[in-house]
């Protein structure tokens, strides 16, 4: 059985400093030069389970800081001691995530970490060029961050060995069980060797993730911080934005929306907004809309190459661009530090996607501002993620934009939301004969 540590266990983070976590004086400094004096829930919990060889379960609001949590730790772990002497650079630890995005992020954070401790960092994902990656782990490397379908392609090019893994890291381990990634995890897990930590983090506890975890982790810490408004992250299927996030939701007519995202940039002259939108070509068109209207905007989605995608973000990181419109790619693994604006231009698809989304803003104690437009033919669906992330907002009505649209009738057999109804695969799978043993 997994132990179960809640964020109500008598835990006082304020008395702590990363000294009484067991970190190493070359870590604390690097800590102390980012300004980072003491650590946050989850890092408080998982640190010391960490450095102790234990395997972890751990879930935790967004914003809260789960990189270092696995990253200080794994950095210590992997330090050569006095007298050791390591042949050669095999990967000796795996950190395996759903986007690119999210691998450029936590391979900065752990590069700034391992460099100065003479450990090298490699990090590697699909949709480019796989030869300087290849290059690049020439002579291996200590700890490797990798999509799950670059990984697969250079253990075929016999450009990475894992035989002397020691541990793996599952950064929204959710994310990767998704249909497009769910396959090539369980490839990758039959390669590595049975005999080593095992670091799962995952936004939620569901069914999915627990079957994952009972297969992988052996005797784990299973960790639940505490969000802000009091709930315990497993007792729901949504992790709860932090308090930290004002919400806020708009009626308006679906013609109009433009017109009135125009507006609100204008009148609270925001220095930076993330616009969600529901489809890549809806990314260009808004983009290119709120371009014309004299607003640095730019559309941000999965048929960008990588090298735009990263210039994208850079530029809305320094304050280049005021606007950036993408569709759920940005949901999860974007970490831009004071961004006090998200505006859902389109209602995310589920609960779930509704909460990754507002938790772009907010982070790390900081305040932010979360805008949902809501049409008439999306009001129910818009009840619908209500009801299941206990949020209540009444609908306001903005000055010149009152909506005149009504609500669609209902359908017979009422409707649903994704995520609570199978899906064309799970019915197609469904009907699919048995297979012969």
């Amino acid at each position: 059985m997994a132990d179960l540590l809640p964020s109500s266990s008598p835990l006082n983070v304020d008395s702590l400093n990363f000294d009484t976590l067991g970190l190493s004086a070359a870590l604390q400094r690097s800590l102390a030069e980012q300004g980072l004096a003491s650590p946050t829930p989850i890092q408080a919990q998982a640190i010391p389970a960490v450095l102790q060889g234990r395997d972890v379960w751990a879930s935790a609001p967004t914003g809260s800081g789960k990189t270092l949590a696995f990253a200080l730790p794994l950095v210590q772990l992997l330090q050569p001691q006095p007298g050791q002497y390591h042949s050669g650079r095999a990967t000796r630890a795996l950190v395996l995530v759903p986007t690119r995005e999210l691998a450029v992020q936590i391979g900065q954070v752990l590069s700034a970490l391992a460099w100065p401790l003479g450990l090298k960092v490699a990090v590697v994902y699909g949709g480019v060029s796989i030869n300087p990656q290849m290059m690049g782990l020439r002579g291996g490397t200590d700890v490797l961050v990798a999509t799950p379908g670059r990984l697969l392609d250079l253990v075929a090019h016999n450009a990475v060995q894992l035989g002397q893994l020691k541990h793996l890291v599952l950064d929204e381990a959710d994310r990767l069980l998704d249909a497009g990634f769910a396959d090539e995890l369980q490839r990758v897990l039959a390669l590595l060797p049975a005999q080593r930590q095992t670091l799962l983090f995952s936004a939620t506890f569901d069914a999915a993730v627990a079957a994952l975890a009972q297969g992988l982790l052996h005797e784990p810490l299973r960790l639940s911080v505490q969000a802000e408004n009091g709930e315990q992250a497993e007792q729901s299927e949504q992790a709860s934005p932090p308090a930290a996030i004002e919400q806020r939701a708009m009626a308006v007519d679906e013609a109009k929306r433009l017109a009135l995202l125009r507006h609100l940039i204008a009148t609270h002259a925001w220095p930076r907004v993330l616009v969600f939108v529901a489809t890549r070509y809806a990314c260009e068109h808004v983009a290119g809309k709120l371009f014309k209207a004299g607003i640095q905007a730019t559309a941000f989605h999965g048929d960008m190459s990588q090298g735009g995608r990263q210039n994208v973000l850079a530029a809305f990181k320094a304050g280049r661009l005021q606007v950036v419109v993408t569709t759920d790619l940005a949901s999860r693994g974007i970490d831009i530090a004071l961004l006090p604006v998200v505006l859902n231009y389109d209602l995310p698809r589920s609960a779930t996607d509704y909460t990754h989304r507002i938790g772009r803003t907010g982070r790390a104690g900081a305040q932010g501002l979360a805008l949902s437009f809501v049409t008439a033919h999306a009001q129910a669906h818009w009840q619908l993620i209500c009801k299941r992330t206990d949020l209540q907002l009444p609908l306001e009505v903005v000055p010149g934009f009152e909506p005149l649209d009504t609500p669609p009738a209902p359908m017979p057999g009422g409707g649903g939301i994704k995520g609570k109804r199978p899906s064309k695969k799970d019915k197609l799978r469904a009907m699919a004969p048995p297979t012969q043993p």
